[in-house]
């Protein structure tokens, strides 16, 4: 039965402990209610973006003068993913500013580090913008699990914030990553602007996406000086558990992860997430160019919560048979 915005905005605003505690069934029925999955990020390509979105340091339309970084060294990343699972992280994440890789030499390096990262023994994850069904069944033959590819807002919203590319296109390119076989994660940006209804609608397109993202992202802004929405107001942090809840009940199997902003919260609304069906979270102090938590803050939060660590899952199938 697909979604519908009526019945999402409905369950939205259900009284806040039956909505949560709705979630949390459902969170339960499908995943160990006691564990979350961790991934670690890096930025392997960092600024220069042609691209337009209002939110992002790394875009040379916006003025913030993020410094252009080249591509990091293969030995480079994995490093940074060996201590990410030191760290207790079951994937990794491998980010590339820009439309789209810039050239085959590029995309073929992005290949070799998936393989590398791969070897680790983790889960593989990598956003590099646009691409085709031709270089994502190449990232699946290079061992990639995750693609990240997030429509960041609600459809009626998405032309306030960029006009270098529509969602469709990025509907497009999540597509061309499903046929390859490769599991979806995407998600969206929220604290830019936009109402709660744009919050929700943005939630039933993944819903009625086929399948629905495997991980659903939702990251709360993160004010960065000289970009277009560095003045909007913020999220309200209840408003938040319950775009978390929300999700949770419309993408019953997918993981639902608590990206950037986190720091933000305190311990008390990252329970509150987690009991509502938060179930993924980034462990790198650094989320590509914005703080993430500090280290060893995740670890006394989970010996609270008696949360445990999950191990890497590393294929489609076990993802399906959820």
């Amino acid at each position: 039965m697909e979604n519908t915005f009526e019945r999402a905005k409905e369950i939205f605003n259900y009284p806040f402990f039956k909505l949560i505690r709705t979630a949390h069934d459902v969170h339960v029925q499908n995943f160990d209610g006691q564990t979350v999955q961790i991934s670690g990020i890096l930025s392997v390509k960092t600024g220069g973006c042609s691209e337009d979105c209002a939110y992002c340091a790394q875009s040379i339309r916006n003025g913030s003068k993020f410094p252009k970084q080249p591509m990091l060294s293969l030995e480079t990343v994995v490093a940074a993913a060996r201590e990410a699972k030191n760290r207790g992280a079951s994937r990794f994440c491998m980010s590339t500013s820009g439309r789209c890789p810039s050239s085959e030499m590029e995309f073929d390096k992005i290949c070799k580090m998936v393989k590398e990262v791969k070897s680790l023994g983790m889960e593989t994850c990598v956003t590099i913008g646009m691409i085709s069904k031709e270089q994502a069944l190449k990232l699946k033959q290079s061992g990639l699990d995750y693609y990240n590819h997030n429509v960041d807002t609600s459809p009626d919203f998405y032309g306030k914030i960029i006009s270098t590319h529509t969602i469709d296109d990025r509907i497009k390119t999540i597509t061309a990553v499903q046929s390859a076989g490769i599991n979806v994660c995407s998600g969206g940006i929220v604290g830019m602007g936009e109402t709660n209804d744009d919050r929700i609608k943005m939630l039933v397109l993944l819903a009625n996406l086929k399948p629905p993202p495997q991980c659903v992202p939702i990251n709360k802004l993160v004010k960065i000086p000289g970009t277009s929405v560095d003045n909007s107001h913020p999220i309200d942090d209840f408003d938040f558990v319950r775009l978390i809840a929300l999700a949770r009940i419309l993408m019953p199997r997918s993981y639902v992860k608590i990206a950037a902003g986190r720091n933000t919260f305190p311990d008390g609304i990252q329970a509150l997430c987690m009991f509502a069906g938060a179930n993924a979270l980034f462990s790198s102090e650094k989320l590509l160019t914005v703080n993430n938590v500090k280290d060893g803050m995740d670890k006394s939060l989970f010996a609270k919560l008696d949360i445990r660590l999950e191990q890497p899952l590393n294929t489609m199938d076990s993802m399906l048979a959820r």
